[in-house]
């Protein structure tokens, strides 16, 4: 793609990223459980707030930018085994003020694997930048989905067979010695435009009855996860202002860890949010090394390091006063409403957590 180079944006040197898992087995299961070489939990998880009207609801589609709206559709559904729900082309005022981006004509095909969905956007124009060169782990613009799988085995395979690119050494056991994650694999891959991905697994007896089903080998998603620079502005943020809850937390470190995030010394505080309804979204703040790279500053929607994730609410009106009380940066201007609803909902606005992360606030 042509445009702003987003890696003349990447400076300095700030923390953190990546990686897994809560305090208890079901914490695992349902927060994504990547704790390769997680140590026992090092504080309690935080008391859970209570949800008023206006709190999210519900985690609904994960989306980012791709370059080839075709080929993106066929490497997730001929690879990954999602299924295409529907495809539209969006423009004019509405879309182009809830992006942020002016001028905007785009293609957007919606994806669904078991519960969960993605969005893929193609921007016709105007065009963004590439994915930055050399991206890592505990760079601040990282974020991926975890896809759980029936069969690590088989799945890695099924990877080789169409010659994904890597981001783990290979796939990685959690050693027997971590007793509630014990035997869990997971390995890290990338799709055709450098978005991070991970496939993991869940040994018998171990995580949701959902992730223990053999009918198929790529089930659904159980959480993103992105990199935070601290991990108390991101509680801030998203159980504080938008009504999220704790999971749970866990300190991990390793070797397996090192190999799973091929990042050399790793070790990370991992923190887990979820709403009532949809994917965990974890954060993953790097205690070391501490030379991560920050979100780019001039990063749009129409860059392919863009992520939105959509989190739904009840009281649009209300989280927006909330987040301005708090002074998030908001991307578009306020709510926007989309007369046609082409996206799925007709009113959302698009903010960036304290980190760079969009988030795509809606109400259906």
């Amino acid at each position: 793609m042509r445009g702003r180079t987003a890696a003349s944006a990447l400076r300095g040197s700030t923390p953190r990223a990546l990686a897994i898992t809560g305090l208890a087995w079901r914490t695992i299961a349902l927060a994504g459980a990547l704790a390769f070489a997680a140590s026992p939990p090092v504080r309690a998880a935080a008391p859970a707030r209570a949800q008023g009207p206006a709190a999210v609801v519900a985690v609904g589609a994960i989306g980012f930018t791709v370059s080839d709206l075709d080929r993106a559709v066929e490497f997730y559904t001929g690879v990954l085994e999602f299924r295409k729900i529907s495809e539209t082309e969006v423009a004019g005022e509405g879309f182009e003020r809830l992006r942020g981006v002016f001028g905007a004509r785009a293609r957007v095909a919606l994806l669904q694997l078991g519960d969960e969905q993605l969005e893929l956007t193609e921007y016709l124009a105007p065009e963004g930048s590439r994915f930055p060169e050399l991206s890592r782990g505990n760079d601040l613009w990282f974020q991926h989905v975890a896809i759980i799988v029936s069969d690590m085995d088989r799945a890695y395979a099924r990877l080789r067979e169409h010659r994904v690119r890597h981001a783990s050494t290979g796939p990685q056991r959690i050693p027997d010695w971590n007793r509630a994650a014990a035997g869990i694999r997971a390995f890290y891959f990338r799709d055709p435009d450098g978005h991070f991905l991970e496939i993991l697994s869940f040994p018998r007896g171990k995580g949701p009855a959902r992730w223990q089903d053999q009918s198929w080998l790529f089930l659904g998603i159980d959480h993103t996860a992105i990199t935070v620079s601290d991990t108390e502005k991101s509680l801030a943020f998203y159980r504080d202002r938008l009504g999220f809850t704790v999971a749970g937390e866990s300190e991990n470190h390793g070797p397996e860890q090192e190999h799973l995030n091929n990042v050399f010394g790793a070790r990370l505080r991992i923190t887990s949010v979820r709403a009532a309804r949809g994917p965990a979204i974890e954060f993953l703040e790097y205690l070391a090394p501490r030379d991560g790279r920050p979100y780019p500053a001039d990063a749009r929607a129409n860059d392919l390091v863009h992520w939105q994730t959509r989190l739904e609410t009840r009281g649009l009106a209300g989280v927006e006063r909330a987040l301005r009380a708090a002074r998030v940066r908001f991307v578009s201007p306020g709510a926007v409403t989309l007369p046609d609803g082409g996206l799925g909902f007709r009113s959302g606005l698009l903010v960036r957590d304290p980190d760079g992360h969009a988030m795509e606030v809606v109400e259906p």
